[in-house]
């Protein structure tokens, strides 16, 4: 084990964070979250917390990386393959900004279900009367339909919520059907569709969850429903989604993950009404940002201690990783 290792941060951490891991180590925090930075700046890094992608060649280049951390959940920032190869420990922070994130999918549902975005930019140009025009066509969440693909931390999280705060019915498409509460139905990808007042992404961006909501997904969801994206970009086909909103065939989306970040200012997206648009910030929160970092801190500890860290995604490194840091 390095003597003073180097913990890389591809982003600025919670104070406190940053604090716990200067006392583990020394402290790096890239100076943009750009490709270019991360690669010229992590040489020498031992642990990288990964809240930005992380290009392949950081791993092959760095002899004394011991771990990429991610600060979250989602792992298509990490090169799970190449770090496996080089004998590079990936993990995770599982469930800590479910909350977060659950919170700010009713928010966004919510806003749009009562036009708040149309409101807030008609009471702005052409004052009280203006904004209230939408007033009579604003709708409410409670007892609606909510549809939840994907049915992970964030997924038990909201459908609590969508349960006991507004009264709603909740059902999830998701490859382990089984595991869902009782008060959850399980139902096929085409009655999710068919079903859901309110459909909220959250699964993983897979080979299979690649481009799944394309246009005949959208064409068969509900005259007026509401799609948030809480997942990832890809998920979604966005010229369908565009056409869909442009057409009115959805009452609006909430989408805080795109095909490309950042969004360009000139997308499409940008001049619709009907949108909540949010720069992938669904997690994030003092709060989140909290629990997350502290326990990126307690991983870190556990790997620069010679153990096995939690929510090690990729256990078949093991051997590879022990070869590389043999225990004293």
């Amino acid at each position: 084990m390095p003597e003073t290792p180097l913990i890389f941060s591809t982003h600025s951490l919670h104070p406190d964070v940053s604090k716990e891991l200067a006392r583990l180590g020394t402290l790096k925090v890239a100076s943009a979250p750009t490709p270019e930075a991360i690669t010229a700046e992590s040489v020498g890094a031992n642990i990288i917390v990964v809240r930005a992608p992380i290009p392949a060649e950081i791993v092959t280049r760095e002899q004394g990386l011991m771990a990429a951390v991610r600060h979250g959940a989602g792992l298509d920032m990490i090169p799970m393959e190449d770090c496996t190869k080089a004998g590079v420990m990936v993990t995770n922070v599982r469930g800590a900004n479910a909350v977060t994130v659950a919170e700010h999918a009713i928010w966004s549902a919510m806003s749009l279900l009562r036009k708040n975005t149309m409101v807030t930019r008609d009471l702005h140009a052409g004052g009280w009367e203006h904004g209230r025009r939408h007033s009579a066509s604003g709708r409410e969440i409670s007892c609606r339909t909510l549809g939840i693909l994907g049915f992970g931390n964030i997924g038990t999280a909201l459908a609590g919520m969508a349960r006991n705060g507004f009264g709603m019915s909740v059902i999830s498409y998701t490859r382990s059907p089984d595991k869902l509460p009782d008060t959850v139905e399980a139902v096929s990808l085409p009655d999710l569709l068919k079903r859901a007042d309110i459909l909220v992404l959250s699964c993983p961006l897979t080979d299979e969850t690649r481009g799944l909501i394309d246009k005949e997904a959208i064409g068969s969801m509900k005259q007026g429903a509401i799609l948030v994206n809480v997942a990832r970009g890809p998920v979604v086909v966005e010229n369908a989604l565009i056409e869909a909103l442009q057409s009115g065939h959805l009452g609006g989306a909430a989408i805080d993950v795109f095909e490309q970040q950042p969004l360009p200012i000139d997308h499409p997206f940008m001049a619709l009404g009907n949108v909540v648009l949010t720069p992938h910030m669904a997690g994030i929160t003092e709060e989140s940002m909290l629990r997350l970092g502290q326990k990126v801190t307690e991983i870190t500890a556990q790997i620069l201690a010679g153990e096995t860290p939690d929510n090690l995604c990729n256990p078949e490194v093991l051997p590879a990783y022990k070869a590389r840091f043999p225990a004293p």
